[in-house]
């Protein structure tokens, strides 16, 4: 997975932060999506490369249940955490259980859980019950 990471980083859109991160989802049925973070000069509306994936996999038609595992990396050498707008992306289409796989540059690999990264989720069921 690493290898096909690191060929799609390089679409990556970064004029401003130089900072280029790819990301695979990979479905339950096998299909993978790609994505890369595309900046803009308004920085607020950029696009991480998570939400890139996520949302071309959800226009294909695919729903919360198809989402199987998620891939990222970034040509550095330290793991790159999903931001926590995209954290909350996750909470919204992966289930608790399911893995996510960060690649270091140096070939290193972090398995952690949605649950690892998001331990204490927002959700719509607080809203509902006005907790």
């Amino acid at each position: 997975m690493k290898e096909n990471l690191e060929k799609i980083i390089n679409n990556s859109y970064s004029p401003y932060s130089k900072f280029k991160t790819a990301c695979i989802v990979k479905m339950t049925n096998g299909q993978e999506f790609i994505g890369v973070n595309v900046e803009n000069a308004s920085f607020k509306n950029g696009l991480c490369a998570e939400q890139v994936a996520i949302a071309t996999a959800v226009a294909e038609g695919y729903s919360k249940e198809d989402f199987a595992e998620l891939h990222i990396y970034s040509d550095t050498d330290n793991y790159t955490y999903p931001c926590f707008l995209c954290r909350q992306l996750l909470i919204e289409f992966f289930d608790f259980s399911k893995k996510v796989y960060l690649y270091k540059k140096t070939g290193d690999t972090q398995i952690l859980t949605i649950k690892d990264l998001c331990p204490y989720p927002y959700d719509l069921e607080e809203v509902k019950n006005g907790q």
